[in-house]
């Protein structure tokens, strides 16, 4: 029988953090890491399918979905913070062995997780999201350019154009082969948090931090071929954000690794939410013995 999911705030060092659980106590347990611009509104229906028998913990990191957005000058918005955040989530929920969902801006908040913390983990699903300079192509062009100056005024403004109404639209629709099973709700809702004073300025913050994350993909790959965790890719393969090119990389150093590639785009849970869902069940059923 699914179980009912509950919504909870939790305050994590002076911040009221939001998060979805479900399922029973008792059972192994799954961390859904969402991905930019969205929010844990993002597994609403994968944490309905999955918890019948798995615990589902899915945060919202903070100036995103329903958790508090903390002013700039107050917090630092860096992908090392937000993974101090979740890690303190789990702390304080007594988790202390679980598997890890990561999707795009989830990778590598939940990269430093696991290799800071390799024997907690007991599988990884990648769900478009990156670890290598492969999957970082034409999208992240102006990115980089930010990178090289945070001061360049066409890349922030390409930047912008990501996150508002119609680039968050693309986000969901782009690379769908039928548009008419996205919701409209999902970049509707994220307007909600987007549209909040300063958060803008926090995105364009996250894409300058995200350089951090590539510095840190030679270690996080090291960690892959020292502690060779479980892991299963299931990946949209018409991503333009995160390319397919990124998810063929990690059998570079991935030896325990299932792979599946659907008919879908970024957020591939919207549109191939049932069938990704299930293949979830099977791999947690065999991995974690339940």
């Amino acid at each position: 029988m699914k179980n009912q999911t509950q919504h909870h705030y939790i305050n994590i060092n002076g911040v009221n953090i939001f998060y979805r659980e479900a399922g029973p106590k008792d059972a192994p347990v799954l961390v859904l890491l969402h991905g930019y611009p969205s929010s844990s509104h993002m597994f609403r229906n994968l944490i309905n399918d999955l918890s019948d028998k798995y615990h589902l913990i899915a945060p919202d990191y903070p100036g995103y979905g329903r958790s508090e957005q903390p002013p700039i000058a107050e917090f630092s918005y860096t992908f090392e913070n937000y993974s101090v955040i979740v890690q303190e989530v789990l702390n304080q929920l007594n988790i202390k062995k679980y598997s890890l969902y990561l999707m795009d801006y989830g990778a590598p908040v939940g990269w430093r997780i696991a290799s800071n913390h390799p024997e907690r983990i007991e599988t990884l699903i990648v769900q478009n999201g990156c670890a290598y300079d492969e999957g970082l192509e034409a999208f992240w062009d102006p990115i980089k350019a930010y990178w090289k100056n945070k001061n360049d005024k066409e890349a922030e403004a390409t930047l912008r154009t990501f996150h508002d109404a119609n680039g968050l639209k693309w986000q969901y629709t782009h690379g769908v082969p039928d548009e008419s099973v996205i919701s409209p709700d999902n970049w509707e809702i994220d307007l909600r948090h987007l549209e909040r004073p300063e958060n803008d300025q926090i995105q364009l913050d996250m894409f300058y931090d995200y350089r951090t994350n590539v510095d840190l993909y030679p270690k996080w790959q090291q960690y892959f071929r020292t502690y060779n965790p479980e892991m299963l890719i299931v990946y949209g393969k018409n991503d333009y954000i995160f390319p397919v090119a990124g998810a063929e990389a990690y059998k570079k150093d991935i030896k325990n690794l299932e792979y599946h590639l659907y008919d879908a785009g970024h957020f591939a849970l919207e549109s191939n939410g049932i069938e990704i869902a299930d293949t979830i069940r099977q791999f947690l059923d065999k991995k974690t013995g339940k």
